[in-house]
């Protein structure tokens, strides 16, 4: 990806979306695009018209964190913005290119393994950056079977998003789960430049989806926190789950989520029967597996 590409679309971007009104620039003259001008936000960041012109042709070379957090005030963007805002700007910085991330770990710390199989009263997930699951407990595994199966998610959530038609009847808010995992996608592409499996992920989903194309040509960005989720399972229908994303600090390339059930709702009702159904499975994978097929538990 073009670091000084996406910076100055970006910055466009946020230019082009902020009306005056909204900027508290009055008595300007007729303009044909609702935006700012160039010069409009210059003065509201409180820097030369040069500078401005400078840093939004994608140049943001030396520019300080005050400038940074001033631009960002200016453009009166959001938290994930402004941090995107300056992720771009170290990757412009002296010895970028020689920064790499540390390589991924590969399995799973048994300590995080076992944590994760002993939660049984929510449905909890473990991505990478990119978004493949690379672990789940029973009921995780059960919510997001749809995303396991799927030969073309491959176990990524993105994949299954953008190149499984199957993704539009499991998220019935398809085209907002889109937005937000478009823009999940950037922010962590802007913190971590060098991902290479997370660069090229993101290279495949721009030839292989133009709804993926179009939202990401969008510049928006967003963090994956917290929120509620509306899915339809194959299995036990409509769910409403909150969820709670987590980073863990010994992995930092992973991120935990754990979806739950208000209590006393229909959702709570479905999401405990599909913990039931997924027990049962798992009961008889294991019989399988020890021959002992057909018996019943003591």
């Amino acid at each position: 990806m073009d670091r000084s590409q996406d910076a100055s679309e970006f910055l466009k971007s946020r230019r082009d979306r902020l009306t005056p009104d909204r900027a508290g620039v009055f008595g300007s003259p007729r303009r044909r695009v609702p935006g700012l001008r160039r010069e409009e936000v210059a003065f509201l960041a409180g820097v030369s018209v040069d500078y401005y012109v400078r840093m939004e042709r994608g140049d943001l070379r030396g520019v300080s964190p005050e400038v940074l957090d001033a631009l960002a005030r200016a453009l009166q963007l959001d938290e994930a913005e402004t941090a995107y805002l300056h992720d771009l700007a170290a990757a412009a910085g002296p010895g970028a290119r020689r920064r790499r991330e540390p390589p991924a770990e590969g399995p799973l710390r048994p300590g995080l393994r076992q944590f994760v199989d002993a939660v049984t009263g929510a449905a909890v997930t473990v991505q990478n950056r990119p978004g493949d699951i690379v672990a789940s407990n029973a009921l995780g595994r059960a919510l997001y079977a749809p995303v396991f199966d799927s030969a073309a998610g491959r176990g990524n959530t993105a994949r299954f998003l953008f190149l499984d038609p199957a993704a539009r009847a499991f998220w019935p808010d398809w085209r907002l789960i889109a937005d937000q995992n478009v823009a999940s996608l950037r922010s962590l592409a802007g913190h971590h430049p060098h991902d290479r499996s997370l660069t090229d992920l993101i290279g495949e989903l721009v030839t292989r989806s133009d709804e993926f194309r179009v939202r990401w040509a969008a510049h928006d960005v967003r963090f994956h926190r917290t929120g509620v989720k509306r899915l339809h399972h194959p299995e036990v229908g409509d769910l409403e789950l909150a969820y709670e994303a987590m980073d863990l600090p010994a992995s930092p390339e992973l991120r935990l989520t754990a979806y739950t059930a208000a209590a006393d709702t229909p959702s709570a009702e479905r999401l405990a029967l599909l913990g039931s159904l997924a027990a049962s499975a798992e009961a008889d994978d294991t019989n399988v597996r020890t021959g002992r097929v057909g018996e019943r538990e003591p």
